[in-house]
């Protein structure tokens, strides 16, 4: 399960970027420098702020897709067309800002400036490198979808339906020619990569059907306007099934001649890209190994629990010397209990309203109660990647806006299908799941991240930071009672908890080491007590996307340690629910930037 994205690399955010948003938190960080600092580092703490203010506001204006992710409308009916004189233009753009932040010297910024430039540098080289070296644009064709900012458009509630209407209207003006533009982007894709694309433009075409048709005719809009705006979407859908056709072309083609672009990208790359994507003081290298180590870890604390249960369960049953089967075989028992298919999406709807109470009676951090989560089936446009549920967030310029938990629902799947699934998500690890993408996990970050003084580090969000909140309050809720304290809890969180140890292990198996599709599956069903159809799903997910499954087990561990650093330091003076909104309170900044701000601003006395 996975958060809907946070942040992409600077090309795709200054082409045509997803950019999820937050919402405010508490303790907001004072960037107001002492009464004695010198008048010339006050003036450069100034030109700083107006420096990186100025550059977000150019990218987002160079990008309304970023803009309106972002909550920001003001350019909403522009398309950007992805082409070759669009990527030149971004690539001037990107070497133009760094040449803007090469006038300040990171050292004589305060701390929480000082982060900003980083995550502005970082976010600028990535462009580069992502344009010049990855070249993603060139070989995955997923990247090329209309579907989402329009949606967004027609499902939030910023202005007057008639307004937002026109909008759209003028927005899918462009389509034929975007797609146009993908098709000539693409030249060597990999075959997985043009599956998802076909999977989510299908998906695509379900935004431009009859229901919106039927918000047009109800709506003000003049006659002649109704008539333009059909004619449009005519033209949308007529493109998006033309670049269907060209993409399942590609897919014969790619099938016939048997030599398709790898979709693993190799040790080299992999190692570039966890450094821009992941920002981490740890290598590529050095994740994997301590993931490794970790699952070692947490198979001698499942096996303790399973001997404990054994009388319980299966004192019937002769115990295997296999550490990995009897640990298999309590989880497999154990996973009978589940909801029933029908009423999984009612079920997560009434854990969420539990999980808030939890938190508010043990003042574990603070919560905006007037910003429901909402429950609903994830659209037809986002699926299809192997993620199960995520969460959409609206972003920092639009705060009052609804977040959703998205969960795909099991009407694709057979019997079969469907009960691998439950059996995956069973009693206690659907509770898992919902802390995780609910309360106090992404839903609860996002809500925070917004009320953070810094736009830098809202809207250039550490994906590592955000997926690492997550899998940590999962930790954190059972550590605080949640569950009450059942061995049968901790267990299936032992089995949840190596989802994230594997995801780290398999990413940088599969693409830098060349793990195959049955070493994969060992890993996970074997090592990791998966499901089938979880195990499929992951398999999946691991060669259409690169890193980013590392990003729940690299946060995790940096804020378990940050945790443990600050109690340390701290002593008596530490409080647990201090320390969740401080460190909610600085945004999406990277967990090692974090540790700074908290050390320099929050000291030890």
């Amino acid at each position: 399960m996975r958060h809907a994205p946070l942040s992409l690399s600077l090309s795709m955010i200054l082409a045509a970027g997803t950019l999820a948003g937050c919402q405010p938190a508490t303790l907001p960080i004072s960037d107001t420098p002492p009464a004695s600092a010198p008048a010339a580092s006050v003036a450069s703490d100034a030109r700083f702020e107006q420096v990186a203010e100025s550059l977000l506001m150019r990218a987002l204006e160079r990008s309304p897709e970023w803009s309106i992710y972002s909550g920001r409308y003001d350019n909403a009916e522009k398309l950007t067309i992805p082409d070759a004189a669009r990527r030149a233009e971004d690539l001037a753009f990107a070497r133009a800002a760094l040449a803007e932040l090469e006038a300040f010297d990171p050292q004589q910024l305060p701390a929480s400036q000082r982060i900003d430039h980083m995550l502005l540098g970082n976010q600028f080289e990535s462009a580069i490198w992502y344009q010049q070296q990855f070249r993603d644009w060139a070989w995955d064709p997923s990247n090329y979808n209309v579907a989402g900012t329009v949606a967004l458009l027609l499902n939030t509630p910023y202005a007057a339906e008639d307004a937002r209407l026109r909008t759209v209207m003028q927005r899918i003006d462009r389509v034929p020619e975007y797609y146009a533009a993908a098709r000539a982007n693409i030249e060597d894709p990999t075959t997985e990569h043009v599956e998802l694309a076909i999977v989510q433009s299908r998906g695509a075409l379900s935004v431009f059907d009859d229901e919106l048709r039927k918000r047009i005719a109800a709506s003000g809009l003049e006659s002649a306007e109704k008539t333009a705006f059909n004619q449009r979407i005519d033209d949308a859908r007529g493109a998006i099934e033309g670049w269907i056709g060209w993409l399942e072309d590609k897919q014969a083609q790619l099938a016939t001649s048997g030599d398709a672009r790898s979709f693993r990208i190799g040790e080299a790359q992999y190692e570039r890209k966890f450094a821009y994507d992941i920002q981490s003081h740890y290598s590529a290298a050095e994740l994997y190994r301590r993931a490794v180590e970790e699952k070692e870890q947490l198979h001698a604390r499942m096996d303790d629990i399973t001997r404990e249960l054994w009388p319980k369960y299966l004192a019937g049953t002769a115990m295997p010397q296999d550490r990995l089967e009897r640990i298999g075989m309590m989880i497999d028992h154990l996973s009978a209990k589940h909801v029933e298919r029908g009423d999984f999406v009612d079920e997560i709807k009434r854990q969420i309203p539990t999980l808030a109470e939890f938190v508010r009676e043990h003042d574990l951090l603070d919560q905006d109660e007037t910003r429901p989560l909402v429950v609903r089936e994830t659209p037809e446009y986002m699926r299809g990647s192997g993620a199960g549920a995520s969460v959409s967030a609206p972003g920092p310029f639009n705060p009052t806006a609804d977040t959703y938990y998205n969960v795909s629902p099991l009407d694709a799947y057979t019997d079969e299908q469907a009960e691998s699934f439950l059996r995956e998500y069973n009693h206690w690890v659907l509770q898992v799941l919902n802390i995780h993408e609910g309360i106090p996990g992404h839903y609860t970050q996002l809500l925070h991240a917004n009320k953070s003084p810094s736009l830098v580090k809202s809207l250039l969000g550490n994906g590592a930071m955000v997926e690492g909140w997550a899998v940590y309050s999962e930790r954190m809720m059972l550590e605080q009672g949640y569950g009450g304290q059942e061995p049968e809890m901790w267990l299936m969180y032992g089995k949840w908890n190596l989802r994230v140890v594997t995801n780290a292990i398999l990413d940088y198996a599969v693409h830098v080491r060349g793990m195959t599709e049955e070493q994969a599956m060992d890993l996970l069903q074997r090592e990791a007590f998966q499901e089938e159809t979880e195990a499929v799903n992951k398999w999946r997910r691991v060669r259409l996307s690169q890193v980013q499954l590392t990003s729940y087990f690299t946060g995790y561990a940096e804020i378990m340690d940050l945790r443990e650093q600050r109690r340390q330091a701290l002593g008596e003076d530490f409080d647990l629910k201090t320390f969740h909104n401080r460190f909610l309170s600085y945004g999406n900044a990277p967990v090692s930037a974090i540790a700074e701000l908290m050390a320099e601003q929050y000291p030890a006395q």
